[in-house]
């Protein structure tokens, strides 16, 4: 069976939290197949939070790995689908 990882990241702070994130974002790049980042715009508005949903592939050890990084930045909301095909 092939499995097929999504991760979804809440970030409540856009702006202090980036630097971090885009650090482990560039480290696991090559197991990210499809980046989507979401963040609520209004005119002049541009909120701080955000939602980037990663679409992953290759090895499942990296889609662990990075997780994991993942869980230790404060500020971040992470959560996984997995399909199974």
């Amino acid at each position: 069976m092939k499995e097929r990882w999504i991760i979804g990241i809440q970030i409540t702070d856009r702006i202090h939290d980036v630097s971090e994130l885009q650090a482990i974002l560039t480290k696991f790049g090559c197991s990210i197949k499809t980046r989507l980042g979401l963040h609520e715009v209004q005119g002049d508005f541009c909120s701080m939070s955000g939602l980037i949903l990663l679409e992953l592939t290759g090895n499942q050890e990296e889609y662990i790995k990075l997780e994991k990084e993942l869980h230790k930045l404060d500020g971040l909301v992470v959560k996984k689908m997995i399909f199974i095909e």
